[in-house]
């Protein structure tokens, strides 16, 4: 479902603390990213192995995007990176300034609202910091729905320039 006529979704520009997080690591081609919701099972089977857990109700899927494939996790909040559970990973997503949306609809959509905020970026004169971590956020309010298919996230792409 393509949008015609300018950009319907909303987008912003904020500036994100430093987090901490823990969590399962893959790597793979844009095509096996199918496999990805086994991941979010996988994680949240394990939740309890994660030490110094946040309250915070979410789940971070930071990722690296390359050419051909990407890296992406699927992580917790932490107050401190302290005995990471064998085959998980911590680190720290430094404080850095994202563009921001909202994806709402079928995993299949996702790539197309991906290209929306490219296009945005683009015309607004963002350049994306490709060093840095893009992050799909997903909130426990949504889990019940995102489980179902009916996927709602937010998605930050780190950008270098911040303008006014």
């Amino acid at each position: 479902m393509e949008q015609k006529g300018g950009l319907k979704m909303s987008v912003k520009v904020i500036e994100k603390e430093e987090i901490k997080v823990v969590g399962l690591p893959w790597t793979g081609t844009y095509g096996e990213a199918k496999t990805l919701p086994s991941l979010f099972n996988k994680m949240e089977e394990r939740l309890e192995e994660v030490a110094c857990l946040t309250n915070e109700p979410v789940v971070i899927a930071p990722f690296h995007s390359r050419e051909t494939e990407f890296t992406y996790y699927v992580t917790k909040p932490v107050q401190k990176i302290e005995d990471v559970p064998e085959g998980m990973v911590g680190f720290t997503i430094p404080r850095k300034n994202y563009v921001v949306t909202t994806h709402k609809g079928r995993l299949e959509e996702v790539e197309n609202t991906y290209h929306q905020l490219f296009t945005w970026m683009k015309e607004y004169g963002y350049e994306q910091d490709h060093h840095a971590l893009g992050l799909e956020i997903f909130k426990e309010e949504h889990k019940q729905q995102n489980v179902s298919g009916d996927l709602h996230f937010e998605i930050y792409l780190p950008v270098r320039s911040y303008k006014e």
